[in-house]
């Protein structure tokens, strides 16, 4: 008598899923269009046509083992072309926030944040944290000081230290956990890791994949993602490396900001003033010009998501809701430095303040929202390298 193998499907799942953008996955009649025309796809065991049908069938623990929904860059060649516009791209989508909130840690906080209508509580938390911590350290609550606006005389820079650090501390144990849940999920047949490269050989080539955008070139339909992805990694990127730069002048020279143009202690540091000159002017532009690169590829993000692509898909509130705060602390850091230079105090602390709260969402949301993908992806994609299933 032949093996049985006994299906157990969670129709809780697949009512996340359509919760989650996958609205139209029931029409899909297995035609395989889908892994025909996907230039990503590897020709054996291709997807995502076998995801389909295990999403139709809420299959939720295969999903969790298959790699194959990160190795989709959603260029939605697939939806594109579907017979049936069960918009293969948008049940991949959905597929992988599904993933980031059952892999995350503490699985609540993850979905909870996965939630658009939480999102005031999620920007309320820090604006109350940073509240009482100007309470503590100053005696009030929100007040403009007198005089020309610097951002430490409302904000000490203690505060930012005190409440910043922890967080990238939690957000790292908070990954650590997710990503060795997510890791052992994949490690499973029928993709059980073979003996063809270790960990680090794989993360260099993904690595160096994702710096190229070498898999976003190979999309048709909706292949001008590519540089909305590009400005937003290299924007972040650059602002990364000017985050640790400031803090290296502040705690490795002794130099805070907002660097003034004549400052007798960057003279005394650098040796001259053209010397002293010539590196604030570096570490400025490096820092202008990663906002204004981020601020144009969020530009783009929003633009791509609105225009006619001549198929149908679904943008989810996970989506835009990475946009919009993508956009956001853009916009409040590039008005917080503007309205400083112009000495306008009522408007800049109060931006400044704004900006604070935008960055904490980012930073310490980062393992439950959509910029978790960073992650992940990068998981996926070197797990793939290591099993031969990347080859297309």
């Amino acid at each position: 008598m032949a093996d049985e193998t006994v299906l157990t499907p969670d129709l809780g799942f697949i009512k996340s899923l359509k919760g989650a953008g996958a609205e139209t996955m029931k029409k899909c009649y297995q035609c395989a269009t889908c892994s025909v025309i996907c230039p990503l796809s590897p020709d054996d065991n291709p997807f995502p046509r076998k995801e389909m049908i295990m999403a139709q069938w809420g299959l939720k623990d295969d999903l969790a083992n298959n790699p194959d929904i990160w190795l989709c860059h959603n260029c939605n060649d697939c939806s594109k072309y579907c017979p049936r516009g069960a918009g293969p791209g948008d049940v991949l989508s959905a597929l992988r926030k599904i993933a980031i909130q059952e892999n995350a840690f503490p699985k609540g906080l993850g979905k909870i944040l996965g939630e658009p209508k939480m999102i005031w509580l999620a920007l309320l938390i820090p604006a109350i944290i940073f509240m009482i911590a100007m309470k503590i350290k100053t005696g009030y609550f929100f007040q403009i000081p007198e005089g020309e606006v610097v951002f430490s005389k409302f904000f000490p820079i203690s505060l930012v230290d005190t409440i910043f650090v922890p967080i990238a501390l939690l957000v790292t144990i908070s990954f650590v956990v997710s990503i060795g849940r997510f890791w052992k999920s994949l490690n499973k047949n029928p993709y059980k890791l073979m003996a063809s490269g270790t960990i680090l050989s794989g993360l260099i080539a993904t690595i160096k994949e994702i710096v190229s955008h070498s898999k976003f070139d190979k999309c048709d339909a909706n292949k001008d993602r590519v540089w909305a992805h590009r400005l937003v990694l290299f924007g972040f990127v650059g602002l990364f490396i000017t985050t640790n730069w400031a803090v290296f002048n502040l705690y490795g020279l002794n130099w805070e900001s907002p660097y003034p143009l004549n400052d007798p202690d960057a003279v005394a540091i650098f040796g001259s003033e053209a010397a002293a000159g010539l590196y604030r002017g570096v570490f400025k532009l490096t820092g202008n010009a990663s906002a204004a690169i981020l601020l144009i590829g969020s530009i783009m993000m929003f633009a791509n998501r609105v225009k006619d692509k001549g198929f149908s898909s679904v943008s989810s509130s996970f989506d835009w809701t990475l946009a919009i705060m993508v956009f956001a602390v853009c916009v409040t850091g590039i008005l917080s430095e503007v309205l400083r230079l112009a000495n306008a105090a009522s408007l800049a602390y109060p931006m400044y303040f704004a900006h604070l709260i935008v960055v904490f969402y980012i930073i310490a949301y980062l393992p439950f929202s959509k910029l978790a993908h960073m992650v992940y992806r990068t998981t996926a994609i070197t797990y793939a390298k290591m099993a031969n299933r990347d080859v297309v």
